[in-house]
């Protein structure tokens, strides 16, 4: 996996060759010299990122059911509207 630094300019000029360096590794953008950007393909950022999890999975953990949970009424999410 190599790493390869762009400049903004170059960036601007051929996306397609950061492109294909992203398929190899991070590439990292600078603006005045100094890192701004990462691009990364999508399957390394979903890596990174760790994976997803759904209300269904997370509510259906061993344990979910000890969690203290008390919503507001409904009736204090809003107020009646004054019209006279």
């Amino acid at each position: 996996m190599g790493i390869t630094t762009l400049s903004s300019r170059e960036f601007n000029q051929d996306t397609a060759r950061a492109k294909k360096a992203a398929a190899q590794g991070p590439v990292f953008i600078t603006d005045r010299g100094r890192p701004a950007h990462v691009l990364l393909t999508i399957e390394r950022y979903q890596e990174l990122s760790g994976p997803t999890t759904s209300i269904a999975n997370l509510l259906a953990m061993p344990g979910a059911e000890s969690v203290e949970f008390d919503p507001p009424r409904a009736s204090e999410l809003y107020r009646a509207v004054d019209l006279s």
